[in-house]
């Protein structure tokens, strides 16, 4: 097959993929699925078999091809690959709402809807059911003026958020920092040295170079002696792609005020009043009032406990505390009080002895065998692939993992589908998943060494691959991750984290660098009880950013007071306790809402952290690793996929529906 993009019968190929083999593969693709659907509904017969499943493979053909591009142009830093996928958003974008908003299958779907009511399974009824949704969402009722200007606003989009994207990496990569003198770097770790000195040196510079990649930021608010280095590294991070920042090229304010616009655009011409309205119809929460009441009920019952927090840590500092201090007061007080800090941990969690415990412990709970397959073709040499077994040996699928920080490679840590599960008549297809994170590079040695947090984000993301991987549903649409509520998907991930302040669970996890043995339980105690330390100041700043996004989607109008940076400064005075600084952008690097899946739905993470408090209880009060109960949350929550109502399916596991004391308790907020 002389396009490698075309050939699905495997794992793609990726030592054979190039840019260029991206728009005659979409075209032929699409090209051909046009022709099956003309062919499909020529037919006067209408039933899940004749209609629903072709269809299903299709899409599904089309993803395959589609996810090692979207997937490459987020991890190559290469500008042939980012053309690539810019030139395919319009041809992609323009494909997906032309079917959403074709009357003629739209009306095949409410005939097969017909006919299931009598006999249809739940996962048949389901698929149904979310299409006839999403033609409504898509406006397939619209006259063809409007559909076409829904269409059009459907394709700037996408391109608008994949510049928004593009222009927050590329400011990123851009802003470097050198140092001359050692001294300046006093309090970082040894590796973040090590690291900024190779940097440096691969530069053609001496002395020591420091980039605005997540692992050097972090590490530098967190333990940089040198406050003019931090509050240096903030300014850089907090007007990334900002007209505070120091290209305009790469300024997203543009962007934002389309973005907001376009949405709110086509929110109205399917009749909706507003983005957050429109964004709700496919999530569990019933209406805004619902969102904002659960929000502000979390911020009212956190403020008491933060103030107390930034108290503790001004009266540490003897001195009013800056954005730009917290984390490192933070660490500071850890120590004070509990004698362990990030760095004394890190020599327990080579990243490889960090994976093989949280493999053991998915064998403990779901009896799966993963394991390392040699030979696969991977887009970089740090890439593993490991296929993933049932202990009776049946083969569920596999992931790809990609763990650590590059230039070029966006920042952040996520799961992604490279393939979806699919069974039908035909043929069976396994899921195959994407796991990305940014963790510090390995050494000379070959050695990368995780903090805890970084073990606490890799238990997050495996929660997401879990939940892919484990779907036992067979149609696309509503498998895996697909269909569920976007404020129900941080569930199996949020869940995951619990286990990794489990004792045993770190025992397993960790091996000293130096002395071999694992974590020791007086180092664990003194972790366990710094494990709240924060804790309620960090609510707050996510329930900030959840308020934001959710009132600006709600509120947002052309040409009003409504702008981000105006509703940004409204939710800081009424939840913030630290004022940032007038320069700070946050709002132009927040690819969650404004290139990503979260728009008005940010909420979802503190929504999902209540489910996730509440599930990991029943496991508490039966015992963590209890077969009986890892069976049942396996079973009505990993497996279902978007099969049926997802409250129901969480009743079915807890037996009633979740509590937000759980997650209080679990911040040490009561």
């Amino acid at each position: 097959m002389s396009n490698p993009l075309l050939d699905t019968s495997d794992l793609p190929r990726f030592a054979d993929i190039r840019p260029d083999h991206v728009m005659p593969a979409l075209r032929q693709v699409i090209a051909g699925n046009r022709r099956k659907l003309d062919g499909l509904l020529a037919s006067d017969k209408a039933d899940f078999d004749s209609i629903v499943r072709p269809l299903e493979s299709m899409e599904h053909e089309l993803a395959r091809v589609w996810s090692p591009v979207s997937h490459l142009q987020g991890v190559l830093g290469s500008a042939d690959w980012r053309e690539a996928y810019n030139n395919a958003l319009p041809l992609l974008t323009e494909y997906g709402t032309e079917l959403s908003q074709d009357v003629r299958l739209h009306d095949a779907y409410t005939r097969v809807a017909g006919t299931l009511d009598g006999d249809g399974t739940g996962p048949e009824r389901s698929t149904v059911n979310h299409a006839l949704r999403d033609f409504r969402l898509a406006g397939v009722d619209l006259p063809a003026d409007k559909k076409e200007r829904f269409k059009a606003i459907m394709q700037e989009l996408a391109a608008t958020k994949a510049k928004f994207e593009q222009n927050v990496q590329d400011a990123s990569d851009a802003w470097k920092l050198g140092i001359d003198d050692l001294d300046e770097l006093a309090g970082l770790p040894a590796q973040t040295i090590g690291r900024a000195r190779a940097d440096a040196a691969a530069d053609g510079r001496d002395g020591w170079l420091l980039n605005l990649d997540y692992p050097t930021y972090d590490a530098v608010m967190r333990f940089a002696d040198n406050r003019a280095l931090r509050e240096n590294f903030y300014h850089g991070w907090v007007t990334r792609a900002s007209d505070e920042g120091a290209n305009p090229d790469w300024d997203n304010s543009a962007n934002i005020r389309r973005i907001l616009e376009l949405r709110l655009e086509a929110s109205e011409l399917v009749g909706f009043a507003n983005y957050a309205e429109y964004s709700l119809a496919t999530k569990m929460a019933a209406s805004t009032d619902q969102v904002t009441d659960f929000l502000d009920e979390l911020a009212a019952r956190s403020r008491e406990a933060a103030s107390r927090e930034l108290n503790e840590l001004t009266e540490l500092a003897g001195m009013s505390v800056e954005p730009w201090d917290l984390a490192y007061w933070l660490e500071k007080l850890k120590r004070a009080k509990y004698s362990v800090s990030d760095e004394e941990l890190r020599p327990y969690f080579p990243a490889a002895t960090v994976v093989a415990g949280l493999f053991a412990l998915a064998s403990r709970l779901y009896g799966l065998s993963i394991s390392e397959v040699p030979g696969v073709e991977t887009w970089h040499e740090t890439v593993v692939y490991y296929r993933v077994s049932r202990d009776d040996g049946e083969v569920l699928g596999g992931f790809y993992a990609d763990l650590h920080a590059r230039s070029g490679k966006r920042s952040g840590a996520w799961v992604d589908d490279c393939v979806n599960r699919m069974r039908m008549a035909e043929r069976a297809v396994l899921p195959v998943g994407f796991l990305v994170c940014n963790f510090p590079p390995p050494d000379e040695a070959g050695t990368a060494l995780l903090g805890h947090d970084d073990v606490v984000t890799l238990f997050h993301e495996f929660g997401h691959m879990l939940h892919h991987l484990l779907t036992r549903i067979d149609y696309p649409s509503i498998a895996g991750i697909n269909g569920v509520p976007w404020d129900a998907v941080e569930l199996p991930s949020q869940f995951m984290e619990n286990f990794a302040w489990s004792r045993e669970v770190l025992e397993r996890c960790s091996r000293h660098t130096d002395t071999g043995e694992s974590l020791p339980a007086s180092l664990f105690e003194r972790l366990e009880q710094s494990r709240h330390t924060g804790a309620a100041l960090g609510m707050l700043r996510q329930l900030e950013f959840a308020l934001f996004d959710f009132h600006l989607h709600a509120d947002f109008r052309p040409g009003g007071n409504t702008g981000p940076l105006d509703v940004l400064d409204r939710v800081r005075q009424e939840v913030a306790l630290l004022e940032p600084p007038a320069y700070n952008r946050f709002s132009h690097s927040f690819g969650h809402i404004f290139a990503g899946g979260y728009a008005a739905g940010y909420y979802s993470y503190k929504w999902a952290e209540v489910l996730a408090a509440d599930a990991f209880a029943a496991f508490e009060e039966a015992g963590i690793f209890d077969p009986a109960t890892a069976a049942r949350f396996r079973h009505e929550i990993l497996e279902v996929g978007g099969s049926r109502d997802f409250m129901e399916a969480y009743v079915a596991f807890r037996g009633r529906e979740p509590r937000l004391e759980a997650l209080l308790r679990q911040h040490g907020i009561e």
